[in-house]
C-alpha cells in the first residue's frame, strides 16, 4: 500500500441521514474508511446496510449531513462529476446483474469499451486476464445463464475489477450459496485484498464471511452504527443487539420487528 495514503480516508460520513418519504433510514452516522481497507457492513435484513452501500456509491441521495468520496462530496457533486467518480469504483451486485444477451466476456468488456480507449485486441486480453484472476479462465463466450450461482458472483467480480478500481463494493457476495461456494467467494475477497491495493466495502448479514475477510467491521441496526472495530474486538462487545445478532438470538416479542423489517424490504430497504 502507498504509505503516503495509509490511515487517511477514502470514504467519509458526518451526520449522514437518508430517507424514503418521511421514513428515516439513515440516522446520523459518523465514519471514515480508510485506503485499502476491508470494511463489512454487517446488518440484519431492514437495518439500512444495502442503503448505506448504495448512498456511497451515488445511487441514493442523502436528505442531510455530508458523505464524501475521495473527497467529492455525494450530496452536492453533480451527476457528471458522480459518473466520473465511479470509473473509480467497482461494484458487484449481489445477483450479479449481468446482461443476459452477452456472454461473460461482453459482459466484463463493457465497461473497459465504453470508458477505457484500449483497442478491442487489448480490451480482449484484459478480459482473460480478469476471468483468470477471479478463477473463470475459458468461459468469456459463456452465456451467463449457463453458469452456476456461484461462478455468476466471480464473474460479477471480473466485471467489477475491469476498471482497475481504487473502491469495490460487494453487495452480499455470498448470498445465495451453499457453504462450500461461499468458501470460495470468501477465499476469492482474500486473493484479491492480497493482489490489489484496493479498498473494499462489503455488505453482508453472513457472519462467517465477516470475520473471515474484515479488517475492520460496522455493524448496522435500525438505521444506526451500534459497533465499529476490527473483528476480535467486535466478538468480545457487550452491546446487547450486537450480542444477539452475534449468537443468533430471536426477539423475545416476535412479530413486531419481523413486520417491520419486511415493510422496509419491500420499500426497497435492506
Amino acid at each position: 500500500m502507498d504509505a503516503a495514503v495509509v490511515g487517511t480516508p477514502i470514504i467519509s460520513a458526518r451526520d449522514l441521514r437518508v430517507r424514503y418519504g418521511e421514513r428515516e433510514i439513515l440516522h446520523g452516522l459518523r465514519f471514515d474508511i480508510l485506503h485499502g481497507e476491508t470494511v463489512v457492513i454487517l446488518g440484519g435484513s431492514g437495518s439500512g446496510k444495502s442503503t448505506l452501500l448504495r448512498t456511497m456509491v451515488g445511487l441514493e441521495k442523502s436528505h442531510s449531513g455530508e458523505l464524501r468520496v475521495k473527497g467529492v462530496d455525494m450530496g452536492k457533486a453533480s451527476e457528471r462529476t458522480k459518473a466520473e467518480l465511479r470509473l473509480k469504483m467497482g461494484l458487484s451486485f449481489q445477483g450479479g446483474a449481468l446482461l443476459g444477451s452477452l456472454s461473460v466476456g461482453e459482459n466484463i468488456a463493457l465497461p473497459l469499451l465504453e470508458h477505457s480507449g484500449l483497442a478491442p485486441s487489448t480490451v480482449e486480453v484484459m478480459v482473460r486476464i480478469k476471468l483468470e484472476q477471479v478463477g473463470l479462465s475459458g468461459f468469456e463466450d459463456f452465456s451467463p445463464s449457463a453458469l452456476s450461482g456461484g461462478m455468476k458472483k466471480r464473474a460479477a467480480f471480473a466485471r467489477a475489477l475491469a476498471m482497475d478500481p481504487e473502491i469495490l463494493f460487494f453487495d452480499e457476495p455470498s448470498a445465495g450459496l451453499d457453504p462450500i461456494m461461499a468458501a470460495g467467494i470468501d477465499n476469492l475477497i482474500l486473493n484479491l485484498k492480497k493482489a490489489y491495493t484496493v479498498t473494499m466495502v462489503i455488505v453482508t448479514h453472513e457472519l462467517a464471511s465477516a470475520f473471515l475477510v474484515a479488517d475492520r467491521i460496522m455493524v448496522v441496526d435500525k438505521g444506526d452504527i451500534i459497533a465499529d472495530g476490527p473483528p476480535d474486538l467486535l466478538r468480545q462487545s457487550d452491546h446487547p443487539r450486537v450480542r444477539q445478532f452475534l449468537d443468533r438470538v430471536p426477539d423475545s416479542e416476535s412479530g413486531d420487528d419481523e413486520v417491520d423489517h419486511l415493510r422496509m424490504y419491500t420499500e426497497g430497504v435492506r
